[in-house]
């Protein structure tokens, strides 16, 4: 009588990545079948799923093909266009993974396609230790992305395999090329899936909301700098595309969305120790209200060593040095200060 295989259902882009952890999956043993979620109805939305099916089909592995478009609408899109009308910088990719691929897909993976394990193409690591699931960093540092996993439950992570946690991003094409897989990476896994080349944030949101002519103010003086287009077009801690001359280089300091007003200033205005998380998610329960960690604010950024406190549903967090560019709407992630691992995080107020 045949071994039991364990069922994994991948979530398949058509790109290097996931193609590569499927394949992983088969010579590991398991019985493989590919999910792709459709997030909007677009000609290239189209495309990506025919590159995923095109993937399956030359792993000889079946692929269902799951419409997200209304939850990836509100969860993702909505959410993108509210954050900027209100002033603060968004990050989609987050909201997609625990809503959409931890949320819907999922979902569907384990209730519908009886996923014994679900898998996608991050760089990440899960070990179960201390009684918990804990997601620790891939071998490669510089692809790690524990940073938009951080509202991932112990519920995801139990069912959760990372096969590409041992391989740096080179490994990976040149495994893809054996295989005779694609070796590169599907634009659906970018940053803004949804806004595609030539097509830029920028355009985007101009489109959406229109021209808001606003002014630029001094932050330390209050002195008028000049006018912008819309508030919704900055970011804090953007110097670039500014176009106000001034005797310093100017940063975007503080945006108030309500007035349209966009704060400048220099540097040193940019720097802060001290902010505070909303929304919060724990991977695991801790066992202290206050701790240290380290502390990314930003993705490609190296995390700083800080002092949090859980105050009722939000997370106090002082810096131990300055920190630049505090941006609401950003998420603010936490790691263990010993290895590494993630212990949570939130949003910025």
């Amino acid at each position: 009588m045949p071994l039991h295989k364990k069922k994994a259902v991948i979530a398949m882009s058509g790109g290097v990545d996931s193609s590569v952890a499927a394949k992983l999956l088969l010579q590991s043993g398991y019985e493989v079948v590919g999910l792709t979620g459709k997030m909007v109805n677009t000609s290239f939305a189209d495309k990506v799923c025919q590159n995923a099916l095109a993937a399956a089909e030359k792993l000889d592995i079946k692929l269902h093909v799951l419409d997200v478009t209304q939850e990836f609408q509100k969860r993702v899109v909505d959410y993108f266009e509210q954050s900027y009308a209100n002033g603060e910088t968004p990050n989609p990719c987050i909201n997609c993974n625990r809503f959409i691929k931890w949320g819907k897909l999922f979902d569907y993976a384990v209730n519908v396609l009886g996923a014994e394990v679900f898998a996608t193409g991050h760089y990440a690591d899960v070990r179960f230790t201390g009684g918990f699931y804990k997601l620790y960093p891939a071998k490669d540092r510089i692809k790690d992305q524990l940073y938009f996993l951080y509202g991932l439950q112990q519920k995801q992570l139990s069912k959760t395999v990372f096969p590409l946690y041992k391989f740096n991003k080179l490994q990976i094409k040149k495994l893809a090329d054996e295989f005779g897989l694609p070796s590169k990476d599907s634009k659906e896994s970018q940053d803004i899936c949804f806004i595609v080349k030539p097509d830029t944030t920028k355009k985007y949101l101009i489109r959406k909301f229109g021209v808001r002519r606003g002014d630029f103010i001094e932050f330390a003086t209050g002195k008028k700098l000049g006018e912008h287009e819309g508030a919704y077009l900055y970011t804090i801690g953007q110097r670039k595309g500014i176009g106000i001359s001034a005797p310093y280089p100017l940063y975007v300091i503080d945006i108030d969305a309500s007035n349209n007003i966009v704060y400048l200033g220099g540097e040193n205005d940019n720097f802060k120790t001290k902010l505070v998380l909303k929304n919060i998610n724990f991977s695991y329960p801790l066992l202290h209200d206050e701790f240290d960690a380290l502390v990314k604010i930003r993705y490609n950024m190296q995390a700083q060593k800080a002092k949090c406190k859980v105050i009722d549903n939000l997370i106090e967090v002082i810096f131990y040095e300055h920190v630049n560019s505090v941006t609401s709407g950003q998420s603010g992630v936490l790691y263990d200060v010993s290895d590494g691992h993630l212990l949570g995080g939130g949003i910025v107020i």
